[in-house]
């Protein structure tokens, strides 16, 4: 079986992490909490504005993600190219 590998916010991960068991890995634990769980149970239950702003703030979370990916990779060049002077 492959592995899949995702990013998760520190709140996030610390509310997983706090669900493990002795024993347990996190895939283990993901299984445990969604077993039984269908998404299509959920359809229709946000109204149109609730699911709106969560889809701008899903967006805006994304942009200033891939921002600090893309100012980590120029500081990183930055370094290198200091190292090769």
């Amino acid at each position: 079986m492959g592995t899949t590998t995702i990013s998760l916010s520190e709140d996030a991960y610390e509310a997983l992490k706090a669900e493990k068991r002795e024993g347990e890995s996190f895939s283990d634990v993901v299984r445990r909490l969604t077993a039984g769980i269908e998404l299509a149970d959920y359809h229709g239950v946000l109204s149109t504005e609730t699911a709106d702003a969560l889809e701008e703030a899903i967006a805006g979370r994304r942009r200033e993600h891939a921002e600090a990916r893309s100012n980590r990779q120029e500081q990183v060049t930055e370094a290198i190219d200091l190292l090769d002077e």
